[in-house]
């Protein structure tokens, strides 16, 4: 009887409905024959390697660039295989025929495609990544995998590729880059922790507050946010659903009970701060005249002018008692409206006279404070 190879998985099972008789055997056969890659199994390589269920036959020289992991591993197995006698030999060494390849575990074939697609690319094809034509796919899983590997080089130049398609201004569809074929955000936001890349996790966390301003995802980015400890978006989210209100918070399968206690917490917190803001003026910065008496009056005056501002902000548009955040944008644009002339002062800015351009910088810098500060009122109740 023939033997099936090892890499064939054979399942038998008996079935029957209806007129399909009990005792008639249907067998069922689930073949996961390795393959090979259409692209990347060069018939003159030197290294066999099993990634899934595709088997990439390559040059061990080119997998052993910038340094990477590879070199390291196919030193060791020099070594190895230089002080062992006991290699097999029916199937010769390891990565050297289809039958004993190197098994690479925890990637994916794509994710080796993409690095081999790296390292053998022609110039214009790699051009053709930095423009908006780019595959997104293919850059998320280079990234992933050069850096899992160490490909320093290559992990650089793919994480400042997906900035650069990330950071694009987008003016129209065309140059939407959050498409079905390409990474989530929640995927994007992963790398860019992972890797440490700043600017892209800054990208995605400004599509990350278009999402939450929209209403869209909010305890989907409460979750991430908490799980890879990212501050500034766990703010922003737990700011998000607080302003949907107690009943939606309740209802949302995905909050936990500890995330919902924290959303009590910090909308006490942030009521509490909106308390004391109007006695708590900004400090702002003096002009070199403004000295002595002068600078007392500038600092009396500025005190005013900020209670005012938010009493004004509160007149012109309602908003939620513990949103303060909006509350402060909109005593950014009353003050800037009052600095320009725009609407009246009511001698309001008269004990300021050198000082009043500071007063926007002030208010801009408390706003700023308590944007970045956000995930600190969201805590748990000791």
């Amino acid at each position: 009887m023939a033997h099936l190879p090892s890499d064939v998985y054979l399942t038998t099972s008996f079935m029957h409905s209806g007129d399909v008789s009990p005792t008639t055997p249907k067998l069922q056969l689930q073949l996961s024959i390795p393959h090979h890659d259409p692209t990347y199994y060069i018939p003159d390589g030197n290294t066999v390697l099993l990634v899934e269920n595709t088997l990439f036959r390559v040059h061990r020289s080119t997998l052993t660039k910038d340094k990477s992991t590879f070199d390291s591993m196919f030193s060791l197995d020099s070594d190895l295989r230089s002080s062992s006698s006991t290699a097999s030999v029916t199937a010769g060494p390891e990565g050297e025929s289809d039958d004993n390849p190197i098994r690479l575990q925890g990637d994916t074939a794509q994710e080796f495609r993409a690095l081999l697609w790296a390292l053998y690319a022609l110039p214009h094809e790699l051009t053709l990544a930095l423009t908006p034509k780019a595959n997104t796919s293919q850059l998320f899983n280079l990234a992933r995998i050069t850096h899992k590997y160490e490909f320093r080089s290559i992990e650089a130049w793919a994480l400042g590729a997906l900035t650069t398609i990330y950071t694009r201004p987008m003016h129209s569809p065309s140059v939407q880059v959050e498409d079905v074929e390409g990474p989530s955000l929640v995927q994007l936001t992963e790398l860019a922790s992972l890797c440490e890349q700043r600017d892209l996790l800054d990208a995605a966390t400004l599509r990350w507050k278009r999402l939450l301003a929209s209403g869209k995802d909010i305890a989907l980015a409460v979750g991430v946010a908490e799980r890879l400890n990212l501050r500034i978006l766990l703010g922003y989210a737990y700011h998000a659903m607080m302003l949907q209100g107690r009943e939606v918070w309740d209802n949302d399968e995905l909050l936990t009970r500890a995330q919902r206690i924290r959303l009590l917490s910090g909308h006490y917190a942030l009521g509490r701060l909106w308390e004391r803001l109007p006695i708590e003026p900004p400090v702002i910065a003096h002009s070199p005249r403004c000295t002595g008496g002068a600078q007392v009056r500038c600092n009396q005056a500025w005190a005013a002018l900020w209670r005012s501002t938010l009493d004004m902000g509160r007149q012109v548009l309602p908003l939620q008692y513990a949103d303060v955040v909006a509350k402060l944008m909109l005593a950014e644009s009353v003050t800037k409206a009052l600095v320009e002339r725009e609407i009246p002062t009511q001698g309001m800015l008269d004990g300021m006279p050198w000082c009043k351009d500071n007063v926007l910088a002030a208010v801009a810098g408390k706003l700023k404070e308590v944007q970045e500060s956000l995930a600190d009122y969201f805590t748990d109740v000791a």
